[in-house]
This record gives structure tokens, C-alpha cells and sequence, in this order.
């Protein structure tokens, strides 16, 4: 007889990201707001997945309590095999820096910084060492290397978001999160970089979870959860 060895509860080793009954109410002058109500959901190891939704649908709260950001009023998350909800800030912050890779849509790139320097910022956090020649590899993946000493203001909002992906991907995360990777982009430069995240990420096995209102960057994705009011309305994996 075949006996199992997966426990009541536990992850499986294909799961990297598991949400259970989570809520997000906020205190607002005096009020209750919940922004998330009773959400769940997994995600597999190499998935690549779209939250989308209406403005303050949730969206972007959901993404900041999936990446540890922020803790959730009630439930639980696991993250690579982590529960963080009883993590301190500073467990959380380890949890981040060694699993997860970000891009924002303002890009938040350290403007004292070259973007060389901030492609090294997760590596040096990490203390690995030969971190200037990964750095330049990766930039050069991203087609910047000949823009390694710039600083971000003498950068395009495209060549910006290039430098962030190199970054993203600078600590080899097991999960990368997007906020509205494109929001801030023409149509043109969107598809580009669109087109290099999606490369990237396939390169590296990484999961991928996007949050955008861009239902045409969503179909790119293998399944799009998308929310209305804090609740999810439908959860469709790619046909």
C-alpha cells in the first residue's frame, strides 16, 4: 500500500504561494473599510498569473500582503514555504530579500544610484560576492549595458523600467511580483518590455504574479484572477 507523505495543510512542493481566508479591513476616520474579504487562492511553482480589477478593487493590497509588504487582518499566507503572518518586519524583510524580485510602475530605482549600482542593491543585501560582473550581465540581457554608469534621470521611463527587471531578477527570486509593470509606458515601449519580462522569467523558471487594469498584458498570462470590491469574481486559468 501507497502511503502519503504529504501532511493535512502543508504545501506541496509544487505550490510557491497560498492565500486562506484573507481579509484587509482598514480604520478609516473612525470607520471600518475592508478592502480584501475572505480571498483564496494557490499558485503553482512557475506559474504566471494576472490579478486584475477595477481602481480600488483590492488589487494592489492583495499584491502587498503576497509579497510580506504588509500583514493581513485575519488568515494566512505562505509564501516558498514560509508562513508569514507571524513574522517580525525585519523576518519579513529576509523573506523578501531572499525570494522575491519586484517592479513597480514608478520604477523606484535609487536616484543617487547608477544602474549598475542599483542592479547590485538585492546581491549586496544578500552579501554574495563577483556581484559587478552579474550585474553587468544582467544589465546587458536587458540591452543597457552601455548605459551602466547613467544615473535614472538621464534614463527613459523604458530603459528605467529595463533597469528595474535587471534588478528584479538580481537575486534569482523564486517569485516576482509587478505592480502595473507598464502603466507608466507608451505602447510601444510597454510591448518591449512586456516581451523582456516575460523572456526573463521564462529563462529562469521564476513565478510570476502581475497586477494591472491592461487586460491585454493579463492574457499573456496562464490565469487571471481578476477582483470587484474585495472579493474575487472569477479565478480562469488560460484555455
Amino acid at each position: 500500500m501507497h502511503l502519503s507523505t504529504h501532511k493535512p495543510g502543508s504545501m506541496s512542493a509544487e505550490t510557491i504561494l497560498e492565500i486562506n481566508n484573507v481579509n484587509k479591513i482598514y480604520q478609516s476616520a473612525g470607520k471600518e473599510l475592508q478592502v480584501l474579504n475572505n480571498i483564496n487562492f494557490s499558485v503553482s511553482s512557475g506559474a504566471t498569473l494576472a490579478i486584475t480589477g477595477p481602481s480600488g478593487s483590492g488589487k494592489t493590497t492583495l499584491l502587498g500582503l503576497c509579497a510580506g509588504l504588509d500583514r493581513a487582518s485575519s488568515g494566512s499566507i505562505t509564501l516558498n514555504n514560509i508562513k508569514l503572518d507571524d513574522l517580525t518586519e525585519d523576518q519579513r524583510a529576509a523573506v523578501r530579500n531572499n525570494s522575491i524580485g519586484f517592479i513597480f510602475q514608478n520604477f523606484q530605482l535609487m536616484p543617487t544610484l547608477t544602474a549598475l549600482e542599483n542592479v547590485m542593491v538585492p546581491m549586496e543585501l544578500r552579501r554574495e560576492k563577483n556581484i559587478q560582473g552579474r550585474a553587468l550581465e544582467l544589465l546587458d540581457k536587458v540591452g543597457l549595458s552601455a548605459r551602466a554608469q547613467h544615473y535614472p534621470i538621464q534614463l527613459s521611463g523604458g530603459e528605467q523600467q529595463r533597469v528595474s527587471l535587471a534588478r528584479a531578477f538580481s537575486n534569482q527570486p523564486a517569485i516576482l511580483f509587478a505592480d502595473e509593470p507598464t502603466g507608466n509606458l507608451d505602447d510601444e515601449t510597454s510591448e518591449k518590455i512586456e516581451k523582456l519580462m516575460f523572456d526573463l522569467n521564462k529563462e529562469a523558471g521564476t513565478t510570476l504574479v502581475i497586477v494591472t487594469h491592461d487586460l491585454e498584458l493579463a492574457s499573456r498570462t496562464g490565469r487571471i484572477i481578476k477582483l470587484k470590491g474585495g472579493i474575487i469574481q472569477s479565478d480562469e486559468h488560460a484555455k
